[in-house]
């Protein structure tokens, strides 16, 4: 099955020298990696849990439709907490993007690697 590869200057690009990209597609499914609480050309992570949840739906977002889909159309997120705590803000933020029949989701508690980063996100969606 041939794979696509999605890249778009609307969300972060992957962390200079980092082996990923921002999304794939193959098939009917689009498979987007993390996307955090950075604007597009940041360097460095700020604001809250609300805003960084925020930010990373919108980089989500923006990606999903350089891949011809859209945030209706994900079937599963995957989300990391550095701090559970922050599991109330990040979900009233979900709330607010998905407010009817929201995807599936899992999360975790993991350190993640970069300073001041609360939340990253995984999707994957119908293409």
């Amino acid at each position: 099955m041939e794979k696509s590869v999605i890249r778009t200057e609307a969300a972060p690009a992957p962390f200079q020298g980092a082996p990923y990209n921002q999304a794939i597609v193959v098939g009917e499914l689009v498979f987007v990696a993390g996307q955090l609480g950075l604007e597009p050309g940041d360097t460095a992570v700020a604001g809250n849990i609300g805003e960084q949840t925020e930010q990373a739906l919108a980089n989500l977002a923006a990606i999903l439709e350089a891949a011809g889909s859209s945030m209706d159309r994900i079937v599963n997120v995957t989300f990391v907490l550095t701090r559970p705590e922050d599991f109330a803000g990040m979900n009233a933020e979900w709330a607010r993007w998905f407010p009817t029949n929201p995807p599936a989701r899992s999360g975790a508690r993991h350190p993640l690697q970069v300073e001041n980063l609360l939340i990253s996100m995984v999707v994957i969606a119908e293409a």
